[in-house]
């Protein structure tokens, strides 16, 4: 019985090596779990909420606006947050009360944000504008009077930007593919 035991421990060991060279590449550099901690992206996301991160598309493409993304906070980098991307590089954002206002870096028309998906009680009036310098993007949560986004520690270096949030896992009554995905432009 000795020889057939040995032959199951190392079917298992290798089975454990096989899982573990896909789970760990898998893990590092295409997706990644991510919990909800923190108000400042309410009620799009809510605390406790569990999502995959997928890590490798803004490889091949850069963020656009609207993306919910997962990032590394710039004072800390060790300390990750959600947000969702308002100003691209070149751009100037402007807070007017509380509509945002967008003059695009090419000099074209300056428009306003669709953010008729935010509750308004939980947008603040502000009047402020930010140039967004090239390699840097301006981030801000749904629930802005909660937020500590661009507006309190300045803009979110693109090397910070760790990927866009793909799947919502849980609770289960939420899953959904690209969750918080919205259109800003009219």
């Amino acid at each position: 019985m000795e020889p057939e035991s040995k032959g199951s421990f190392q079917e298992i060991v290798t089975f454990a090596l096989i899982a573990l060279a896909i789970v760990i590449p898998v893990r590092l550099f295409i997706a990644q779990p991510f919990i909800v901690h923190g108000a400042s992206m309410e009620p799009t996301f809510e605390s406790g909420e569990y999502l995959i991160v997928d890590q490798l598309s803004y490889d091949f493409h850069a963020p656009k606006r609207g993306d919910v993304i997962i990032m590394r906070y710039p004072k800390d980098p060790s300390t990750f947050f959600i947000k969702r991307i308002i100003g691209l590089p070149g751009e100037t954002v402007e807070i007017a009360g509380k509509d945002v206002i967008i003059h695009p870096a090419d000099g074209s028309q300056s428009f306003t944000l669709d953010e008729s998906f935010l509750d308004p009680a939980r947008v603040q009036n502000e009047f402020v504008s930010y140039v967004v310098e090239p390699g840097n993007y301006f981030v801000m949560g749904d629930n802005r009077i909660e937020s500590s986004d661009s507006r309190t520690w300045g803009l979110l270096p693109k090397s910070d930007v760790v990927g866009h949030a793909f799947i919502r896992l849980f609770p289960i009554t939420r899953i959904g593919v690209l969750p918080g995905e919205v259109t800003l432009q009219q």
